[in-house]
């Protein structure tokens, strides 16, 4: 049964085992044979893989043997060559370190959708990497490369939808954090990275913090106060407004009964509207909605 390639995998990772070279090697030559199992049965061996004690060490050994190739190939796809200036990490084991972060940051129970972001979240770097002038390296928009990239792949090993857009969101949203600077959002920019993150938001904090691994100890602490600092901003805004449930201040009824509209696009178009205007302002006063539902009319609404 070639699956037993995989499980050995996950024995590495879950039970601390090392691979006997003949077996290694063996693993090597047959690698390709784990195509004739179901992806259900290895999506399943995976997961335990991932769930492990130690699942870099099981991760390694699927790159090192080449399942991973017909697993993950977006993994071993990681593995760029370090260009000379040195001016950007090996995104492979960037990535390994961040799982083992990731992991340390878990609240007692081993989180699948966390371990499988956190592996995947740089996967959109090979697609996206330009040399720029002066011997630089960019990455633009990987994260949205990475989401795509992560959704196909989770897709076509059938994980359950849940898994799947949880994973492809937290790869989307794991950069926007680096936008805050020195704190230079707006409450407006903090209420949107958390109604983005919805339900998400503990898993992001966990991603985000563990995506630093700069040896840099200074810069290690600054991104570490910076991030304690955003969150601290999300808990006094959190204690002043319902961040869970963020809608518009006045709801469909109330819209269509102000503007005089039978139920249809306009009014969502409308609710959408006041729910950007309190995504910005916060929440505002029956008066100051109805108002701003005027103003948007005026400029939205023709006479027929």
């Amino acid at each position: 049964d070639p699956l037993r390639m995989l499980r050995a995998a996950r024995f590495v990772s879950q039970l601390g085992f090392t691979l006997a070279p003949r077996v290694r090697d063996a693993l090597v030559s047959m690698a390709g044979e784990i195509r004739r199992i179901t992806v259900e049965r290895v999506s399943a061996e995976l997961s335990k893989l991932l769930l492990g004690a130690d699942p870099r060490a099981g991760v390694e050994l699927m790159v090192d043997t080449g399942l991973a190739e017909h697993v993950l190939p977006e993994v071993p796809a990681m593995r760029l060559e370090i260009d000379e200036h040195h001016q950007h990490k090996d995104v492979y084991t960037h990535s390994l370190t961040v799982l083992d972060q990731a992991i340390a940051l878990e609240d007692g129970e081993s989180d699948l959708v966390l371990r499988l972001a956190a592996l995947l979240h740089d996967i959109g770097k090979p697609a996206t990497r330009r040399h720029e002038a002066g011997g630089g390296v960019s990455f633009h928009h990987h994260e949205v490369v990475g989401a795509k990239m992560a959704r196909k792949r989770l897709r076509a090993l059938r994980y359950p939808t849940r898994v799947i857009d949880d994973v492809a969101a937290l790869v989307f949203l794991h950069l926007r954090f680096h936008g805050y600077g020195g704190g230079e959002w707006t409450d407006s920019a903090v209420r949107r990275y958390v109604t983005d993150a919805g339900e998400l938001l503990p898993r992001l904090h966990k991603l985000v913090r563990a995506d630093c691994t700069t040896r840099n100890r200074r810069k290690a602490l600054a991104l570490q106060h910076t991030y304690d600092d955003l969150e601290s901003r999300i808990e006094r805004i959190r204690a002043e407004e319902n961040l869970a449930a963020v809608r518009p201040d006045l709801d469909g009824n109330a819209i269509m009964e102000l503007l005089g509209l039978p139920p249809g696009p306009l009014v969502g178009q409308a609710w959408r509207h006041l729910k950007e205007v309190r995504l910005d302002r916060g929440p505002l006063s029956r008066e100051e909605a109805e108002a701003e539902l005027r103003r948007w009319a005026q400029d939205n609404l023709r006479e027929p």
